[in-house]
């Protein structure tokens, strides 16, 4: 599938969410999916705020820096299942400072909802997606953007992390599952 710019991109996520039929319960699920620093948790905020729903950030659930394959079965049994069988929904929140489990969030009873993040759409998170989105950039841009975020003390983790990336979208197929593939190459306008 050939990627479209975040402007187009959001537009058709928009189109897409308003007739997607629900497959996570009564909830409409919108997997923004792709690697690190793409653009997806910008993406997400727009379609939160246009679509007024709720946001899931993988990033609270990834047990570390060695977690990404982890997150997939704690988002699915966690979140996924509660809401498909009409169950109160939380998870487990990771404490990045402290390197371990912290608190819980609670998942808020909608018809719609946003997931984000690396693995949103992967394996049995992604039979509960309704959207399918594919956030991409070129990986000097992303890696440019999350050293730019997080500093160059991260450059190490960041490496260890795009590794567990590429196993875990190449053993999936994510993007060739995606029903939009966005290019962040340009951001979003300011609109």
């Amino acid at each position: 599938m050939d990627a479209v710019d975040a402007d187009t991109g959001l537009a058709e996520v928009l189109r897409l969410a308003a007739s997607a039929e629900p497959r996570c319960g009564a909830v409409t699920v919108v997997a923004v999916d792709g690697p690190s620093a793409a653009g997806k948790t910008t993406l997400s905020r727009r379609l939160a705020a246009a679509l007024h729903v709720p946001v899931v950030h993988l990033d609270a659930i990834y047990p570390g820096w060695d977690g990404l394959a982890d997150a997939v079965p704690l988002v699915t049994s966690q979140v996924l299942e509660p809401l498909a069988r009409g169950e109160r929904a939380a998870y487990r929140r990771w404490d990045w400072m402290r390197d371990r489990w912290g608190g819980t969030a609670e998942v808020p009873m909608v018809s719609l909802l946003v997931l984000e993040g690396v693995g949103s759409s992967v394996g049995t998170a992604g039979t509960y997606a309704s959207v399918r989105v594919w956030v991409e950039a070129p990986r000097d841009v992303r890696f440019e953007r999350g050293i730019a975020r997080d500093g160059e003390a991260y450059r190490p983790n960041w490496e260890r992390w795009a590794r567990q990336e590429v196993a875990l979208f190449a053993a999936d197929r994510t993007r060739d599952r995606a029903d939009v593939v966005i290019d962040t190459s340009v951001p979003l306008s300011a609109t």
